[in-house]
C-alpha cells in the first residue's frame, strides 16, 4: 500500500512538472506586451545614467515587448527633476531595446536611450548626452479610456508606445 502511494505521487508529481515546463516553453517562446507588474529591476535598472546623471525610474509606469526569441523592448518615465529645464521639456522617459526598431520610418539601433513626447505632437529620441537622433510627428488617441504615465499596447503586428493619449507605433526592425 505504501509504495503504490509513494509510486502515485512520484508519478503526479512528474507529470505535474513536465505541464509546466511545457507551458514554460510556450509561453517563452510566444511575443508579449509586458505590463508593469512584469518589469522588474532583473529587466530593467530602477536608476538610469542619462546626460551625466543618475535618476529613478518609476516602476510603476514601465511598459515594453518581449518578443519570441527572448528579447526586450523595454520602457520606463523616469524622475527628471534634477535636470535643466531645457532637458526635462524632452527627457521623460528611458527607452532600452536589444533589436534595432523602426519608429515611424526612423531605424534605431539597439541601445539605451532618452525620449519624450514634446509640443507640437512630436516624438524625440535622443542618445544618452541628451543630442537629439531625431523627431517624428506622433499621434493621440482620443478613444483611450483611461490614459496612464506610460504603456506599451499591441497593435495590428506594431506596438504603440504612449505616454498618456500621444503615441508612437513602433516594429522590430530587420
Amino acid at each position: 500500500m505504501m509504495k503504490r502511494s509513494t509510486v502515485m505521487t512520484r508519478l503526479t508529481v512528474l507529470i505535474f512538472t513536465a505541464l509546466l515546463f511545457t507551458a514554460a516553453g510556450a509561453a517563452a517562446g510566444t511575443e508579449a506586451v509586458l505590463k508593469p507588474t512584469e518589469i522588474t529591476s532583473k529587466i530593467f535598472p530602477e536608476q538610469v545614467f542619462f546626460r551625466g546623471q543618475v535618476a529613478p525610474v518609476q516602476m510603476r509606469n514601465t511598459g515594453g515587448v518581449r518578443f519570441s526569441d527572448d528579447v526586450f523592448v523595454l520602457a520606463g518615465m523616469v524622475d527628471s527633476s534634477g535636470y535643466s529645464t531645457a532637458i526635462r521639456q524632452k527627457y521623460q522617459a528611458y527607452l532600452i531595446s536589444e533589436v534595432p526598431l523602426e519608429i515611424s520610418g526612423q531605424k534605431l539601433p539597439p541601445g539605451a536611450y532618452g525620449i519624450g513626447f514634446i509640443s507640437g505632437e512630436k516624438f524625440v529620441v535622443m542618445d544618452l548626452g541628451a543630442h537629439d537622433l531625431f523627431q517624428v510627428d506622433s499621434s493621440k488617441d482620443s478613444e483611450m479610456k483611461r490614459p496612464v504615465p506610460l504603456q506599451v499596447i499591441s497593435s495590428g503586428g506594431k506596438y504603440r508606445l504612449y505616454a498618456g493619449r500621444s503615441f508612437v507605433e513602433f516594429t522590430r526592425a530587420q
